[in-house]
């Protein structure tokens, strides 16, 4: 165990001791697997990772000391994210669902529930995923069908939800379900922290283009959730998902900015100096991920004096797609034909990672969403007729 007290550390002193930390544990820390391997490797070494950083400490600072954490600013999360996506040891999307849901948690559940969950999610014990999209109901959740039903003190689950990363592999997941009738939008939603070994629910993973099996389809067919699960009050629903979603699109960011620049200097380190056309793209995605992370840092600053509101965020949503997009595209212009056709772990990692980057306009809600919102919420610019 770690026992040097951060608790009133800068910023930068966490970073130099964890850095230390890390360069002498480097060899424990790295993926067993040359690309990115499977979904059940990638999770299995997550699981690893984080055991090891909590029971040294460096994963439960930052996080209140109620839920099992060691206090201090909650920007220590964010130089341990960096620091490990950074340099390629866990890969950014499995990693940020602590960041994702967390917060939610402790923010929301009653005080007892999330002292006792938190800490296995932390450790790495437990994987969560969020129950949000649904056929037809992607980037407006407001047209969700999902409904709860009232039984006495407790609630029964009913509907589908879709899109729902790591829910095969899944101990918890909050579920966003109507609890107030049809129709009504973002009103009459209530969220609810549900046991996915609960009966009557069935996942299906499902097959995408970027070749792995992260996504699934989720049943919920008269689920019994305990009154004591539901997160804030009846039809608090709506405040929940901004939350959740205000963490989803901002801080997470960070993390994923870090694993970019990762790769972004792999490619670079492969691409002909003579390329012009190439060197011309690397510059360009160098140019949107800086933009991204001078964004995500501010909001990094606003997580950490509760002042990050979902609206917000939305900018970051933005410039996250653009950046993932970008970078990825430049792999596939360094190395022609490769990304397509080849067979190497090189060309399989890349492979995967533009398949999955061209749907960054769209996880998380569209960019077309998100514009929106910053249009009408942000500059308060009038709606097109």
């Amino acid at each position: 165990m770690n026992e040097r007290d951060f608790g009133s550390a800068t910023t930068d002193e966490f970073r130099a001791a964890l850095v230390a930390w890390i360069e002498q544990h480097c060899a424990e820390l790295k993926p067993p697997y040359d690309d990115h391997g499977s979904t059940d490797e990638l999770l299995a070494h997550q699981r690893r990772v984080q055991q090891l950083l909590f029971d040294e400490g460096w994963m439960r600072w930052g996080w209140p000391t109620a839920v099992g954490g060691l206090g201090g600013s909650s920007l220590f999360r964010a130089v341990l994210g960096e620091e490990l996506t950074g340099r390629g040891l866990v890969h950014s999307a499995a990693y940020s669902m602590t960041e994702v849901l967390g917060p939610a948690v402790i923010e929301y559940a009653n005080g007892s529930l999330a002292a006792e969950v938190v800490p296995p999610m932390l450790r790495g014990d437990e994987t969560w995923c969020q129950g949000f999209s649904e056929p037809e109901a992607g980037s407006d959740l407001g047209s969700l069908r999902t409904t709860a039903v009232k039984e006495g003190n407790d609630w029964v689950l009913q509907g589908q939800k879709l899109w729902t990363s790591w829910a095969h592999h899944a101990a918890r997941c909050i579920v966003l379900a109507r609890t107030e009738g049809e129709g009504t939008g973002s009103r009459g939603m209530s969220a609810f922290f549900v046991d996915m070994d609960s009966a009557g629910i069935t996942v299906r993973p499902l097959d995408t283009m970027a070749g792995v099996d992260e996504f699934c389809e989720t049943f919920f067919d008269q689920v019994p959730v305990p009154g004591t699960r539901l997160l804030g009050s009846q039809g608090d629903g709506w405040r929940v998902a901004q939350y959740i979603l205000a963490c989803e699109r901002g801080p997470i960011f960070w993390q994923r900015a870090s694993w970019l620049l990762h790769h972004l200097g792999e490619i670079a380190g492969i691409a002909d100096a003579d390329d012009v056309a190439a060197q011309r793209a690397i510059g360009q995605a160098f140019a949107d991920v800086s933009a991204l992370r001078a964004r995500s840092r501010s909001t990094q600053q606003r997580v950490a004096t509760g002042d990050l509101q979902a609206a917000d965020s939305s900018i970051d949503k933005i410039l996250i797609a653009a950046a993932d997009q970008s970078v990825f595209e430049v792999a596939r212009l360094v190395l022609p034909g490769v990304v397509e056709f080849d067979d190497s772990p090189l060309a399989d990692r890349y492979r995967k990672e533009w398949a999955y980057s061209r749907a960054a306009t769209i996880y998380g809600g569209t960019s077309e969403i998100q514009r929106e919102i910053v249009a009408s919420r942000l500059l308060d610019l009038p709606k097109v007729p």
